[in-house]
């Protein structure tokens, strides 16, 4: 019998009912809409609605080697991701301007027993536009359901860096991949039609994530993809040198900028990507990545 695609996989959880919310209860559908325009040179968050339970902070402007550049982090009360959630995330960044958002603290998915919980991340960048979208890791505690939807819609003239750390439990429990399915996806789009897709689908019961070929012994996935004039040399050279992550680069399809992907430990990870944050900013935007601080 053919494995059941990711799919029609999270269009059964979703018949699945879930028990009474309690009294008071909110959150299960939040939303956030974030916009960016350039206002006198400098980049300004101009738009910022949130229901429960987000909430962003204003813009921050502490990148001294970018000063044009606003920082804002996405934060959550509960840092967390429950069954049933349905989260829609909308970021723009319009022409000329530069963002950069991430979030407070890692996103941990509870175990589920019903349905399934799911993030829609939609990110629009305008001509000469600039965004960093680099969220903390993605904790899949034990019998998650996780599904992750990622739209990316670049002008012609845009550039975008865009992050993600899939960590499988919580690693100091000794809990690995006991979650039940986690599938993850982007599309990046020009005004052309489509760049590329790119999915992870993990399914530890039916396919071991351990096994040759896939993850081996490594425990926690990060991938980082550059949207814009960059080269897959340089990039794999900083992360092959950078940590003792299995990590390397390469260009994606349509000359649409490449992807890095890196293996290993939390740490090793993490700074396998930083690394290439930094290499692929200073090509596309001529200046270093800032310390990556949550104080």
């Amino acid at each position: 019998m053919a494995a059941e695609s990711p799919q029609d996989a999270f269009e059964a959880f979703a018949t699945e009912r879930l028990p009474p919310a309690a009294d008071g209860a909110v959150g299960k559908e939040g939303r956030l809409d974030a916009a960016f325009a350039a206002v006198d040179g400098e980049t300004r968050l101009v738009q910022d609605y949130a229901t429960v339970p987000f909430h962003l902070t204003g813009g921050l402007d502490h990148d001294e080697a970018l000063p044009g550049l606003e920082t804002v982090y996405l934060q959550s009360p509960t840092g967390a991701v429950a069954q049933g959630d349905r989260h829609d995330l909308s970021v723009t960044v319009g022409e000329g301007a530069q963002a950069h958002v991430t979030t407070g603290n890692a996103t941990k998915v509870h175990g589920m027993d019903r349905n399934y919980g799911r993030v829609d991340v939609d990110l629009t960048v305008a001509d000469d536009g600039y965004l960093e979208y680099l969220p903390e890791p993605t904790i899949l505690h034990a019998d998650a359901r996780y599904r992750g939807e990622t739209t990316l819609s670049v002008a012609e003239t845009a550039s975008a860096i865009v992050g993600e750390v899939v960590v499988p439990g919580r690693l100091a429990r000794e809990e690995a991949f006991e979650f039940e399915r986690a599938y993850t996806r982007l599309q990046a789009r020009d005004p052309d039609g489509l760049l590329f897709e790119d999915a992870t689908d993990l399914h530890p019961a039916e396919r071991d994530p351990r096994r040759p070929g896939v993850m081996g012994d490594h425990d926690v996935l990060g991938t980082l993809y550059v949207v814009g004039d960059a080269a897959s040399d340089p990039l794999h050279e900083r992360v092959a040198d950078a940590t003792t992550a299995r990590a390397g680069a390469t260009a994606l399809p349509n000359d649409a900028g490449v992807m890095v992907r890196a293996l290993g430990d939390r740490a090793a990870v993490s700074g396998a990507l930083d690394a290439a944050w930094d290499e692929a900013r200073r090509t596309l935007v001529g200046a270093p990545a800032p310390a990556r601080r949550k104080d």
